[in-house]
């Protein structure tokens, strides 16, 4: 879809809680659900992005308006500085999941950790990118193919910390689903779990043949054995291990 598509006149109405300037939908509290059926939106490879960028210090945006900026305007034009201290500088490596089920029963996890990187063709339909360990403007993408929707029966993609330091709240993460018609779905990780480890982002579930995308947002303190029993999936988890990458 171009720029020029959400311009169109009456095009703002087609989306109840997306911005026709934007071309996108926020799921939020108030409105965590869209069906991506009635949006036409249910066919092709749909893309799951997330995305993050570390948080330096809250304190540093704030210094940077108001007064100040008014008496000494050519600090706009300055990088600003990086806070070296325990508690703002952490080493934070954020992963993208999926917990899937198909219709005929079968049950599995896509993820980098232990190389489950499924397959788009075939059984289950959802494919791993790899992994992006410093949360790249490009960040981890996990990709379904909705031409096999029928044998979807629902999908929980989540996200969670392999190792380094548990801080969910010292990250601006993202994640943005795209289609391949009609606007982008975007769930913001705003909600502030210091300690947690993983976190129930979404689910897309096939509900009488229409496609029901809900925001979950739900930070568990352990891992995907977690999400598996507060969702009851029913799997059996073992310790797993990613790839080295670039032998570190």
């Amino acid at each position: 879809m171009s720029f020029w598509d959400g311009l169109r006149p009456g095009r703002s109405m087609d989306f109840a809680s997306g911005s026709a300037a934007t071309n996108s939908i926020e799921l939020t509290k108030r409105h965590p659900t869209v069906s991506l059926t009635k949006q036409g939106a249910a066919t092709g490879n749909l893309r799951v992005t997330l995305t993050w960028q570390m948080r330096t210090s809250d304190l540093v945006g704030k210094k940077r308006g108001g007064v100040s900026l008014l008496r000494h305007p050519l600090k706009l034009f300055q990088p600003e500085p990086v806070q070296a201290h325990t508690q703002s500088m952490v080493n934070v490596d954020l992963d993208l999941g999926c917990l899937y089920e198909l219709m005929d029963g079968s049950k599995g996890v896509v993820q980098p950790l232990g190389n489950f990187f499924g397959s788009l063709n075939s059984p289950p339909y959802v494919k791993g990118s790899g992994d992006d360990r410093f949360g790249s403007g490009s960040g981890e993408t996990l990709y379904v193919n909705l031409d096999h929707r029928e044998s979807i029966k629902r999908l929980l993609v989540f996200v969670y910390i392999y190792d380094q330091t548990p801080a969910f709240d010292r990250t601006h993460a993202k994640v943005t689903l795209y289609p391949s018609n009609g606007p982008r779905v975007e769930i913001d990780l705003e909600e502030r779990a210091p300690q947690a480890r993983s976190c129930a982002v979404l689910t897309i579930e096939n509900v009488k043949d229409e496609l029901i995308v809900r925001r979950e947002v739900r930070y568990v303190y352990g891992f995907q054995a977690e999400l598996d029993r507060l969702y009851g999936w029913g799997l059996q988890w073992g310790r797993g291990y990613k790839t080295k990458v670039g032998g570190s």
